[in-house]
């Protein structure tokens, strides 16, 4: 078994496309074909099903994904290691997030401490975002909630108010504010259910006995904008992610409690990794001093 043959099978699972591993890896479609077949006719076993042209993993091909994974992940701490040593002047971080607003300020502060690292960031769902770190796809992750889960460091990093936002043409347009039990009843334009700051606002709707009317659910903060603005109801974001907009109304609400959070995550076997002590200790200096410093698993409280 050799090397090649390992990471043309990892490439490929992580996937499920053999042009796809090719691209990642440089290297021909048939050279990728050939290495996988090879590490299948050497032990005798069949790593993946052929259905049309798609392909699946089998029970043997997931098991031996879930080894490269670690083999993969314990490669790129060796050279991060390595990479230490000349005093972190070259490697790559990898940043998984569930929005860019959050980890834009930390990017910005980690580039300016270690200029010459390569960093990329994926944004995605918080189940994405979670499945990546966990899979070894990123180092770090910032998300909005977490649950316990004792494979995970977590550390809070900010909250931010939830607001309500309406059309200039709404009548609330021409307030400052609103109270929690002004939005009886008012049309609203919403997140999917899952989504933090659905599940905050609508905690405190109940709390408030207070029954908005759900008009549409959209799975992105743009798409709500936009329907915001042309009128069909009104919406509520992050004070963090609200992006001002001549065509709508900003209006905190003055008697509710209601915040999103945002944590950094990673991997508790990972946090003596290079890279990720590299990101913490740039962290650290971002925390206001009346937050906790220090690292913690995710608790069973829910905020």
């Amino acid at each position: 078994m050799r090397h090649t043959q390992l990471r043309s099978f990892h490439a490929v699972a992580q996937r499920l496309s053999f042009t796809a591993a090719a691209r990642e890896l440089g290297v021909s479609q048939p050279t990728i074909t050939t290495q996988v077949k090879s590490l299948e006719g050497e032990f005798g076993v069949e790593l993946f099903v052929r259905r049309g042209r798609r392909i699946e993993l089998t029970e043997t091909g997931t098991g031996l994904l879930d080894i490269t994974r670690r083999l993969f992940a314990d490669e790129k701490e060796a050279a991060d290691y390595l990479n230490e040593t000349r005093g972190l002047r070259t490697g790559h971080l990898r940043v998984g997030a569930v929005g860019p607003y959050h980890v834009t300020d930390m990017l910005a502060a980690f580039n300016a401490r270690h200029p010459g690292l390569y960093v990329s960031v994926t944004v995605g769902n918080s189940r994405d975002t979670l499945r990546d770190l966990l899979d070894y796809r990123t180092d770090v992750a910032v998300l909005a909630h977490v649950d316990p889960d004792p494979r995970l460091v977590a550390i809070p990093y900010r909250r931010h108010r939830v607001i309500a936002f309406c059309h200039m043409d709404h009548p609330f347009a021409q307030r400052r504010s609103i109270r929690a039990r002004d939005m009886e009843g008012q049309r609203l334009v919403v997140r999917e259910a899952g989504s933090t700051t659905r599940r905050a606002f609508d905690q405190a709707m109940r709390e408030a006995d207070v029954r908005p009317k759900v008009v549409m659910e959209i799975g992105s903060r743009e798409s709500i904008r936009e329907a915001v603005a042309k009128g069909i109801g009104m919406g509520v974001v992050s004070e963090a992610e609200f992006i001002p907009d001549p065509r709508i109304k900003p209006l905190p609400i003055t008697d509710a409690e209601i915040y999103t959070y945002a944590h950094v995550v990673h991997l508790k076997e990972r946090q003596n990794a290079r890279l990720v002590r590299a990101f913490l200790q740039v962290l650290g200096g971002l925390l206001p001093v009346s937050s906790p410093s220090s690292r913690r698993r995710p608790s069973g409280s829910r905020r």
